[in-house]
């Protein structure tokens, strides 16, 4: 008895040693169908050899990105320079016209009333001549001296208020530094009976001066001004030679016809 038992047990264990382990299948879920519809249709085998094959297309595309990519990058820096020269070019002119405003520049008498008419907001100057002989005074209703400088063409009429340069002397030279205002019907009453200054009076100007610089002749000149005196100098010469050579001519004239007629 004991002895089919044995037997019994042998064959159990030989049954179970040899029977194939069941493997289990895979369930196959309705969120796994929902996602891959298309794996039914696509055999495993096909769909990874499908994506061998695109696999040589990638770096092209990969290539088509980096050049889309450098020519965002490159427009993007070209647009980072076009606004930084905008920005400096607008600082630099902003700089210019500033400093532009600042500068003082040296006119003469015609110089000064021709940029008065044109543009009578730019009124800070420094007007260059010579003192008009006869023509410094202390007008009886103001504090302040007047003379006129002139370039031998042109007067212009100057007040100023403070004590002048001990060089300061009439048919000498004179740099004003001051602003040109328009000239008032009280300032053209001032001067009357003093005919020195009344060349000056009818312009449509004058100069308050804020600083006097003299010296002692017109060498000592900014030498545009004192270039604009020499071609003065030069044109009243000329026209003077001019008017002299017709007036001998007109008598030269009447002269002849007095001969005639006698």
């Amino acid at each position: 008895m004991a002895f089919s038992r044995l037997l019994t047990s042998r064959r159990l264990l030989s049954t179970l040693l040899h029977t194939p382990t069941p493997t289990p299948a895979a369930r196959v879920t309705g969120a796994a169908t929902a996602t891959t519809p298309f794996a039914h249709n696509f055999p495993p085998a096909r769909f990874f050899s499908a994506t061998r094959r695109a696999g040589p297309g990638a770096p092209r595309q990969r290539a088509a990105d980096i050049g889309a990519r450098a020519r965002q990058l490159q427009s993007r820096r070209l647009w980072t320079y076009a606004l930084a020269f905008g920005c400096a070019a607008g600082f630099v002119v902003t700089v210019l016209a500033t400093f532009q405003d600042q500068l003082v520049f040296y006119l003469t008498p015609t110089d000064a009333l021709a940029r008065f008419a044109t543009d009578p907001s730019k009124t800070r100057c420094r007007l260059g001549g010579l003192v008009l002989e006869g023509s410094v005074a202390h007008p009886s209703s103001s504090s302040e001296i007047e003379f006129v400088v002139t370039d031998l063409i042109t007067d212009v009429l100057v007040r100023y208020e403070g004590a002048l340069p001990d060089l300061f002397r009439e048919g000498h030279s004179v740099v004003v530094e001051g602003f040109l205002k328009p000239l008032t019907d009280d300032l053209r009453r001032d001067g009357a009976g003093r005919k020195v200054s009344d060349k000056a009076r009818e312009g449509q100007c004058f100069l308050q001066g804020t600083e006097v610089l003299a010296k002692h002749d017109e060498k000592y000149m900014p030498k545009e001004v004192g270039e604009a005196i020499e071609r003065n100098k030069k044109q009243i010469e000329a026209d003077a030679a001019a008017a002299a050579a017709a007036a001998e001519e007109t008598a030269v004239v009447a002269a002849d016809g007095a001969k005639a007629s006698s």
